[in-house]
């Protein structure tokens, strides 16, 4: 069995592919570029194309089927960038990473604390030398009501770590999988949006949840609300986000993720231009923090990224179960 990397970080995934391969019995090639119709031809002769986030076409697949690859195992969670109408048609298998779910939940702990400190403000105004204390004033995490909106691995690992702060705890997820010894209580949407003070979302991109904090999502919510985003930008609309940060509807937010981030976020784009007025209208709030999407990047989830794609690809050559298998 032999994987082809694309867009393989050579300072960081590369040194666990040499780890996996040996435990996994199998054969790698990488390219550090992302699929583009130049570089297909570098997966000839391989079973499995795996990738981070980029754009990937039906063309792209086309090609791969045709050289023999058949599985493609992704090095993320989402797998929102595989046209998986067009995997299905070629009998293309997909599957997502898996890696533990600290790691994101503590950096969204992390951005509400920072989000409801007012930490960005204070930070731009230190480094002009203004330690001055109006508008700085900031609201205790603990006396908050969090509502996290969906309760999978993550939104679950985020609210049982919120219990030490003794926030009040709500949640939403289509279904509800309630743990012992979390204080949360499961709720509506509606009812969540009108009695949080910070939202949170923790799903993934789908067509039913596009832009499902929009105008309509926003109204609801109480005056000064906080949102935090470290799941797919794609949550967000854009536009609906900016005009509450404009009318004060919205307090404050925190993203790690924005729409049309792909060919932005792990590029390094200094003094360019950049197509995405919403990214550049969002910082300059200063009660806005947004970080490139590095929720997950963290040592262990690396590993756990490039294991995720050796252990996929080697259970699909077997016909052994994948759990993280995309169902198509």
């Amino acid at each position: 069995m032999k994987i082809f990397f694309y867009a393989l970080r050579p300072f960081d995934e590369l040194e666990y592919c040499a780890r996996f391969a040996k435990q996994y019995g199998a054969d790698y090639a990488w390219t550090a570029e992302a699929p583009n119709p130049g570089n297909l031809r570098l997966a000839a002769g391989c079973d499995a194309v795996s990738t981070n986030p980029c754009e990937i076409t039906p063309d792209y697949l086309r090609a791969w089927a045709d050289m023999g690859v058949r599985f493609l195992p992704c090095r993320s969670i989402g797998y929102d960038h595989i046209p998986l109408q067009a995997a299905k048609q070629l009998g293309l298998r997909v599957s997502h990473s898996h890696y533990p779910p600290e790691g994101v939940a503590n950096y969204t702990i992390m951005l509400m604390l920072m989000a409801t400190r007012k930490m960005n403000q204070i930070m731009l105004r230190a480094a002009v030398q203004d330690y001055s204390l109006p508008g700085k004033m900031g609201r205790d995490l603990s006396g908050c009501t969090v509502g996290v909106v969906g309760a999978g691995k993550i939104g679950r690992t985020v609210l049982r770590h919120l219990a030490g702060f003794g926030c009040r705890l709500l949640a939403y997820d289509l279904y509800p999988q309630p743990e012992a010894g979390v204080p949360a209580e499961y709720v509506s949407l509606d009812t969540l949006y009108a009695e949080s003070d910070v939202i949170t979302l923790h799903l993934n991109a789908t067509p039913q949840n596009h832009h499902l904090i929009d105008a309509a999502a926003i109204a609801k919510m109480k005056d000064g609300v906080l949102l935090i985003n470290t799941a797919r930008g794609t949550l967000i609309e854009p536009e609906a986000l900016v005009a509450g940060l404009e009318s004060g509807k919205v307090g404050g937010a925190g993203l790690d993720v924005v729409e049309d981030e792909a060919g932005i976020c792990y590029y390094d784009r200094s003094g360019q231009p950049l197509k995405n007025r919403e990214l550049a209208l969002l910082r300059s709030f200063p009660n806005v923090i947004v970080s490139p999407h590095t929720a997950f990047y963290t040592d262990v989830n690396v590993a756990s990224m490039v294991q995720s794609a050796f252990e996929a690809a080697a259970r699909f050559a077997a016909g052994e179960p994948e759990p993280n298998e995309v169902k198509l």
